[in-house]
């Protein structure tokens, strides 16, 4: 029997049939069975690749990605998904777009959703704004879909918002699970999800709020730890307790990476902004303040230039369990003498962890490519099973 089939079987049990039609903002709107039914349909499309099986359950459709921040590993991560599993991809650029001459968030949705199956969006940029543009976008993508404009109504993938950076996470969680030999194993473990020193400004809070919103969820400890005035949003930290109490694991916020760092079993030390200052950015965004805006990054990068010492040095993880904690980050690192003088991750810390960090990194297209293939097939414990028993890829 092939792992597939193995997974297919698993994946048989779960109570998932609101997965369908359904789309993908934040991971604490899924239950523990849908998130268990993710993992398993990526850990499927995995095998069933590194077994040269096609994977393609579209004949044709459309993957659109806007992309309203830079990125490499989601951009490429999401193409990828859409490719494995039969879709074309169409990047929206806003520059080359209508949007630049007043066209609506409304038009915009329903003229590049004709013949789409998914949408992944990013807006990471400003406190507020980022759900409220995909949640914007989506409902206009829906009515035109109940007005009979389009077709068929596609799905939602959030690729980071203010918020949440669900495929992020979920590629994180993956990684975990599979270092750690399963879900099974990682109760009890700790996790310190701390604040680390970045020359640069204005980083989204959506990595460590994904993380403390996600890993309360596998009975882990998790700890949040960052100097005072880097808070994130207060109603995440709220579901990171709530998901804490229900799994028997814990939650706290410590006021060291020190105390973070102290017999953790998984460290990911990262750079973000201040809750508070995000929230002050987006004010003065909104009023076409540029003056402020830049006079709010001098004073936020002088307020980073104070915690050099937030840092993930030899020193600090000799501090984690045995020495040898699991390092993670989503990339790409601000690394000390390599890419800057000074910032969150010494040179010879990330480069011992090289080869996880890209495994880290290569669960986020399998991740995506399950959340879309539990969005859009009514039966996906069939259509796995339909897969590992078609032919081969073929390669010329």
């Amino acid at each position: 029997m092939s792992k597939t089939i193995e997974l297919a079987q698993h994946l048989e049990k779960l109570h998932i049939n609101n997965m369908y039609k359904s789309d993908f903002y934040w991971t604490w709107d899924k239950t523990d069975e849908e998130l268990d039914a993710i993992f398993t349909v990526a850990d499927a499309l995995r095998d069933l690749r590194e077994r040269n099986k096609s994977t393609r359950i579209f004949d044709s459709g459309l993957g659109i990605s806007i992309f309203r921040d830079n990125s490499t590993r989601t951009r490429f991560s999401f193409a990828s998904a859409c490719n494995l599993l039969g879709l074309t991809v169409q990047d929206l650029d806003e520059k080359k777009s209508q949007i630049a001459h007043g066209e609506t968030v409304r038009e915009t949705a329903n003229m590049v959703s004709f013949m789409a199956d998914v949408i992944g969006i990013r807006d990471d940029m400003f406190i507020g704004e980022g759900h409220k543009y995909q949640k914007t976008f989506m409902d206009a993508v829906k009515e035109g879909y109940r007005d009979g404009i389009l077709e068929q109504q596609p799905t939602l993938v959030n690729l980071q918002c203010d918020v949440d950076h669900p495929t992020q996470c979920m590629a994180d969680m993956l990684h975990i699970i599979h270092q750690f030999g399963g879900v099974e194993n990682l109760k009890g473990k700790k996790i310190a999800m701390t604040w680390a020193y970045s020359p640069s400004y204005g980083k989204p809070l959506s990595v460590p709020q994904g993380v403390i919103g996600l890993m309360t969820r596998f009975g882990m400890d998790v700890v949040l730890a960052h100097p005072e005035g880097y808070d994130v949003m207060p109603e995440v930290e709220e579901i990171a307790k709530k998901n804490a109490a229900a799994t028997g694991g814990s939650y706290k916020k410590v006021a060291t990476m020190e105390e973070a760092f102290q017999d953790a079993d998984i460290v990911y030390p990262k750079s973000w902004a201040p809750f508070a200052a995000m929230e002050e950015r987006t004010k003065l965004y909104q009023a076409g303040d540029q003056a402020g805006i830049d006079a709010l990054e001098k004073k936020l990068l002088a307020q980073n230039a104070q915690h050099k010492d937030w840092t993930c040095s030899e020193e600090m993880m000799k501090k984690t369990r045995n020495g040898s904690a699991l390092y993670l980050h989503c990339l790409p690192a601000d690394i000390t003498g390599l890419s800057c003088p000074e910032g969150e991750v010494d040179n010879s810390v990330f480069d011992r962890y090289l080869v996880p960090l890209y495994k880290e990194a290569s669960y986020k297209p399998y991740v995506i490519a399950a959340m879309i293939m539990m969005s859009k097939v009514k039966d996906p414990v069939s259509a796995l099973m339909a897969l590992d028993a078609a032919g081969k890829r073929k390669f010329f």
